[in-house]
């Protein structure tokens, strides 16, 4: 189990490389799992942007573009683990429960290095949680509880920016975010994805298999 990172607005003392291989992953293998995205959220890629920026001059990072923004929710399993009829069970599954929760707004700002990402934590995190639960309810309703993955007790909210790539001391992420302060960004979530995803490039990249509206008021 990786280890536990600091609470939003407390930085790691250490770092490592994001890129090891986690159990069952390898190249060429594909995973379902559930995001939030962020496809036209201008405001959030600006945030995200400044914080690239402040980084770039860094060689032991992988900056995350616009298009591959995310905030992670859970995982489903590996495609070919999970059948594509029960795939398509869980998205119903979890389309119902998620329609009666209704959208939400959450707030990003200051980024903090964990030990192997520089994140911006949603805030506040409990909109986020429930979406959580709603898409691990989901899952356990179609597939099984023993099927669930992650302790949900350590889920934390957040979008990542950038990856770290090599093991030692957080100070140079710290000393290059220190020179930027910018805004805070409110950002309106209004459903969830149902994606398709691999890590072959060293980026966490998908194509999204359902997108499951938050509330009853028709699609997003």
């Amino acid at each position: 189990m990786p280890p536990v990172d600091p609470p939003p607005g407390q930085h790691s003392d250490q770092v490592r490389d994001h890129w090891w291989w986690r159990p069952g992953w390898r190249a060429g293998r594909r995973g379902y799992a559930f995001h939030v995205t962020f496809e036209g959220q201008r405001a959030l890629h600006a945030l995200a942007d400044v914080h690239r920026r402040a980084l770039s001059g860094l060689e032991t990072v992988t900056l995350i573009p616009d298009r591959w923004l995310h905030l992670t929710m859970q995982t489903v399993g590996f495609t070919d683990a999970v059948p594509g009829p029960d795939v398509s069970r869980v998205a119903r599954r979890a389309a119902e429960l998620l329609a009666d929760l209704g959208p939400c707004d959450v707030e990003f700002g200051t980024a903090t290095v964990t030990r192997e990402a520089v994140v911006m934590f949603a805030e506040p995190a409990g909109a986020v949680r429930r979406l959580h639960r709603a898409t691990r309810s989901a899952i356990a309703d179609v597939l099984g509880a023993d099927r669930l993955v992650g302790d949900p007790s350590r889920f934390r909210p957040h979008v990542s920016i950038a990856y770290l790539t090599a093991d030692g001391s957080a100070q140079p992420y710290i000393a290059a975010l220190a020179e930027v302060a910018p805004d805070p960004v409110r950002v309106h979530i209004d459903h969830v994805d149902l994606i398709e995803m691999h890590r072959d490039n060293r980026m966490y990249e998908w194509r999204v298999v359902d997108t499951l509206a938050l509330g009853r008021g028709g699609t997003p």
